[in-house]
């Protein structure tokens, strides 16, 4: 099993993406600066490519990833683990900000 290069920052947030000609919801139940778990009833395809869309502040995030690996809690799936894409600044501002958050 890999190593994480980055720390999981716990945290429930409502997001949706965009994948195979429809539109999905989710909620992330960790981030960081590196990818997301995020449960969702929707299934993609393995190696698919989206936006991550979360609402931070004013606007939406829009945050591309790659989905990596389903996540499974005892028999049942609890949900897919993605890889961002780029880290788009204003993400890792949100990702800062949720870390300081959850410290205090």
């Amino acid at each position: 099993m890999e190593k994480r290069t980055s720390n999981r920052i716990h945290k429930k947030l409502n997001v949706a993406f965009p994948c195979c000609n429809s539109f999905h919801a989710g909620t992330v139940l960790n981030l960081s600066e590196n990818g997301m778990l995020i449960d969702t009833k929707t299934w993609v395809p393995l190696e698919s490519t989206f936006d991550i869309l979360i609402p931070f502040k004013k606007e939406v995030l829009k945050v591309p990833v790659k989905f990596v690996r389903f996540v499974k809690a005892g028999k049942n799936y609890k949900g897919m683990g993605v890889k961002l894409l780029s880290l788009p600044k204003k993400y890792l501002e949100f990702v800062i900000k949720h870390k300081f958050d959850s410290e205090s």
